[in-house]
């Protein structure tokens, strides 16, 4: 390569440096800032769900390719402990009332638990097939996991023991309780719909087809609106839906590959991650849903956490030939 060719191409891989680390957006005004970058160590493969100890500044990562789960220190951007000895865990969920961490594994089923300063092993919930996604219903002390070909079990986190489980047709996605009443919305890819079950009776009440596109897995409320927001991947749509009757309010283009989308109820948005490299940005104001920025980042990178008590938001980067395995860290801007 001659220096004209060099130097050509050292100036391309600064300015495509220069785009991530300023995290450089569509529009006027950049909506998320790249504050750092926290590597993760030699972890390969996909990196699935966060969860987060706000008390003590810690993340948990599902790093599903290693079998393992990452404990990173926010505060000193470091990470901290690593357990193994996982099959491929999917969700985490933290407890602070017992600081208890509990992962779904969707290798064996299991729902392990970690207590304490130590992490030390603290037992384990056989669901049999297919551990997923984890939420917290912090009201009741309850844990709800989606798993197998088709439920939602119930923890007691008490006793760490099932103590109910809520059939569903097919293997549920996305799930997310509402504060305001005893509803679960699931998104049910398979069945290319919706699903609304009552928590109290354990059954399901309502069935809402999905008809605006395919590939529904990440789901979020947007509780001053009383939307539910779906991600949909085929096509890559965002399907606004109405938290009383299902109905279709909005559904506007988004990056493809969608996992994880979140409502920042203090600035009215919505952040999306896809594994097609991008972080979208949407107005939710007014029920707009309307993109105001998209954020380059790497493919693959479609798992992200946002926390409104830390006011960031975590994008997990699996490793590739041009970045670490990685934590981006984004600071919501103004």
């Amino acid at each position: 390569m001659n220096k004209h060719l060099a130097l050509l191409a050292l100036t391309g891989a600064l300015a495509l440096l220069a785009a991530q680390d300023q995290a450089i957006t569509q529009g006027d005004v950049p909506a998320l800032k790249l504050e750092a970058k926290i590597p993760l160590g030699n972890v390969s493969g996909r990196i699935d769900h966060m969860a987060v100890d706000v008390t003590q500044h810690r993340l948990f990562v599902a790093e599903l390719g290693n079998n393992t789960v990452g404990i990173i220190n926010l505060g000193g951007r470091n990470v901290i402990r690593t357990l193994d000895g996982l099959k491929e865990p999917q969700g985490v969920a933290y407890l602070p009332s017992t600081d208890t961490l509990y992962v779904a594994n969707a290798g064996d089923g299991s729902v392990r638990l970690f207590r304490g300063s130590d992490y030390a092993a603290a037992g384990q919930i056989d669901l049999g097939d297919d551990a997923d996604n984890i939420r917290l219903d912090v009201h009741t002390n309850r844990i709800v996991v989606g798993y197998g070909s088709g439920g939602l079990a119930i923890i007691d986190a008490a006793n760490s023991k099932k103590i109910a489980n809520i059939p569903l047709s097919v293997h549920p996605e996305g799930f997310q309780l509402d504060p305001g009443s005893n509803r679960i919305f699931v998104n049910l890819p398979k069945a290319q719909a919706i699903a609304v079950v009552d928590r109290q009776s354990g059954r399901q009440t309502a069935t809402w087809p999905t008809n605006v596109a395919g590939g529904n897995f990440s789901m979020a409320l947007d509780q001053t609106a009383r939307h539910v927001l779906v991600a949909f991947r085929d096509p890559a749509k965002l399907g606004v839906f109405s938290m009383e009757d299902g109905s279709l309010i909005a559904s506007p283009d988004i990056c493809g590959d969608a996992d994880d989308l979140f409502v920042d109820a203090k600035r009215r948005r919505v952040y999306i991650s896809c594994g097609e490299g991008f972080l979208d940005i949407l107005d939710s104001a007014q029920g707009a849903y309307r993109r105001i920025a998209r954020i380059a980042t790497v493919a693959g990178a479609r798992t992200s956490l946002f926390v409104p008590d830390m006011d960031r938001l975590m994008l997990a980067v699996r490793a590739s030939a041009g970045e670490p395995a990685a934590i981006w860290v984004f600071q919501p801007m103004p």
